[in-house]
């Protein structure tokens, strides 16, 4: 997959505007029952309408952090120190309870395999309409028309077909979309992607890339994008965080960052992902 950085001017709002982040991590710290700790220390800002990309190998702590700032870390894990604020909300405060009322409704995630968060006996668009309906408040009526308008949004042809149709008579990129939809329902501040693309193949995942771009254009929503894949960054990030053994070891500006690696295991995965057009990407950006 050969991508241009310059595109993820497509997801810029204002690109000269220094905000108040919507997301802020500082000091993250997340440990194991047995006290190792699989975090350590991770500083980072999401910018109001902004894409920002974490990228890093199989446990590095992207992930991880991602589900921190979520509240859905695995059973045995734990924050162990560090805060994450969500505008003026510490999160890291607050109950399960009200945290859990937070998803959704101020942040939501969509994840990578679309197939395990639906149930395989109930329509999505019958799914869909019942999150409309817990989420929203809206009637019935009200949430299955709502429902094939979000279909539609998100690119599916014939929304009301879709929304008869099982989760296992959908292909990948489909349920992903459908996911994205449940995602979006109550208008969240911030979507988390964590490796959504990374079961799909090269033209679905070009596809639903240029979905989160759409949104985060058309509806100004705020995305965290976690990927091991740099071209995935490449192509819908203005800054990204290098993640390796729990810890952010490089951050900046995309462009930067894939012209000028400063740390050696950022210059390792450049050279990993040369063949997805990591070269073409340093050259185009050269030139602006």
């Amino acid at each position: 997959m050969s991508v241009s950085p310059d595109s993820a001017t497509a997801v810029r709002t204002v690109a000269d505007a220094v905000s108040e982040p919507l997301l802020s991590v500082r000091g993250l710290r997340v440990s194991v029952a047995d006290g190792t700790e699989v975090v350590r220390g991770v500083d980072l800002d999401v910018p109001r309408g902004s894409a920002v990309g974490l990228v890093g190998e199989s446990g590095s702590g992207k992930t991880l952090t991602c589900r921190a700032v979520l509240g859905l870390l695995p059973a045995g894990v734990e924050v162990t120190g560090g805060r994450i604020s969500l505008g003026d909300t510490e999160l890291t405060a607050l109950p399960a309870a009200r945290r859990a009322r937070l998803r959704g409704t101020h942040l939501a995630a969509v994840f990578q395999d679309p197939a395990s968060y639906l149930n395989p006996s109930i329509t999505v668009g019958a799914q869909l309409a019942e999150v409309l309906r817990v989420k929203v408040g809206l009637a019935r009526r009200a949430a299955r028309e709502r429902a094939v308008e979000l279909l539609h949004a998100m690119g599916l042809r014939r929304p009301e077909h879709v929304y008869a149709q099982y989760p296992f008579e959908l292909s990948g990129g489909m349920l992903q979309r459908v996911l994205i939809a449940m995602a979006i329902t109550a208008e969240p501040e911030l979507l988390i992607a964590d490796e959504a693309t990374t079961a799909l193949d090269v033209t679905v995942q070009a596809e639903v890339l240029e979905l989160l771009s759409e949104l985060c254009r058309d509806r100004g929503l705020t995305l965290m994008v976690v990927s091991h894949d740099l071209a995935v960054i490449a192509q819908l990030c203005e800054t990204v965080y290098v993640f390796r053994d729990g810890a952010v070891v490089e951050e900046g500006p995309t462009r930067r960052v894939l012209r000028g690696p400063r740390h050696p295991y950022t210059r390792e995965l450049i050279r990993d992902h040369e063949r997805f057009g990591i070269d073409r990407v340093r050259e185009q950006g050269s030139r602006r």
